[in-house]
């Protein structure tokens, strides 16, 4: 199935998120950005990862829908004090002001999407590897 992956915030749709996250072959790819809530799709090549960041105000859920990996969060990025192994349909809530990161453990593509309340990226964000991420001056 072909999808939209244009970024159509603020209008009503509705997605099959699942088939969105799974076809999705961009390290990160917005796909919906209102006022108070963001989404967007992602693929963590293995061995690679999400990178470790924290949203300042910002909470965070994350549902893996294909792959394996590690999840870690902490106070400080020095302080990783929670780990724990994520796999097809587990969900991560991460509370704002803290430090996280989620590597692909695996050998396939990690496939998850993530729902930023309020929106971390700028509205239409697509970012095709995690080099293109880490070089967009709009990123933290």
């Amino acid at each position: 199935m072909k999808y939209d992956y244009s970024d159509r915030g603020k209008k009503p749709v509705v997605e099959n998120i699942e088939g969105m996250t799974v076809d999705n072959d961009n390290f990160r790819t917005t796909i919906w950005t209102g006022e108070k809530l963001q989404v967007t799709v992602m693929s963590i090549e293995p061995g690679d990862d999400i990178g470790l960041e924290v949203h300042e105000g910002i909470d965070q859920f994350l549902r893996i829908e294909e792959g394996t990996g590690l999840c870690q969060m902490g106070p400080t990025e020095d302080n990783l004090n929670f780990e724990s192994e994520v796999r097809d349909d587990d969900a991560i809530f991460v509370p704002a002001d803290i430090w996280h990161n989620v590597t692909n453990t695996g050998d396939v593509p990690l496939k998850l999407y993530t729902i930023y309340a309020g929106p971390d990226h700028l509205p239409g964000t697509v970012h095709k590897t995690h080099e293109d991420a880490e070089n967009d001056p709009n990123e933290h």
